[in-house]
């Protein structure tokens, strides 16, 4: 029997693997000493978000389908980072890759747990500065519209609940804080 802090590990098993999750079944006695079950998702990516923010004060969001969804969802350009590569390689992989925007400039602002009663995926928040502009490569599995629209913009988006997308509205807070102390 192994242990995980105040849990009782009696028996774990593998439900489901793909390139980028693990399901995983837990038989557990909880803290308080009953029998219990816990499922756990292990993610195989870092999950990386970037806000690209121009000289006059814009940002660029992508809109895309969301299948878990069902519904179509406004968001910083986003992604799974290899946990082979650095974080900041994979920023700057995922903006390039889906808005065709490289930048000079890179500060990771903000690190958190996307959902921690289930998953042990980390998040990470970049600002990126300094931008200059080509031409995007999506995905396969992506069918993306990028939109310019004012970082003010988008801030009142989110506090009008129009965005949804975690890593959106955590780095957009972060990010609102961060230019207003740079003004």
């Amino acid at each position: 029997m192994s242990t995980r802090g105040p849990w009782k590990i009696l028996n774990e098993k593998m439900l489901h693997e793909t390139p980028w999750i693990r399901i995983d079944h837990h038989d557990v006695i909880t803290p308080a000493g009953t029998p219990g079950i816990y499922t756990t998702v292990d993610f195989k990516n870092w999950a990386i978000g970037i806000i690209p923010v121009d000289d006059e004060g814009y940002t660029y969001i992508v809109g895309q389908y969301r299948f878990p969804l069902q519904e179509y969802s406004w968001e910083i350009p986003e992604g799974g980072g290899n946990k082979g590569s650095t974080l900041l390689e994979s920023a700057q992989r995922e903006l390039l890759e889906e808005t065709g925007i490289s930048a000079d400039n890179w500060e990771m602002i903000y690190e958190f747990n996307t959902s921690n009663s289930v998953t042990n995926e980390c998040a990470f928040v970049f600002l990126a500065t300094g931008l200059t502009f080509g031409e995007a490569h999506p995905e396969e599995t992506e069918e993306l519209e990028t939109k310019k629209i004012l970082f003010s913009d988008l801030l009142e988006m989110v506090y009008r609940n129009e965005v949804k997308d975690s890593l959106t509205v955590i780095g957009v807070l972060m990010a609102a804080k961060i230019l207003a102390s740079a003004k």
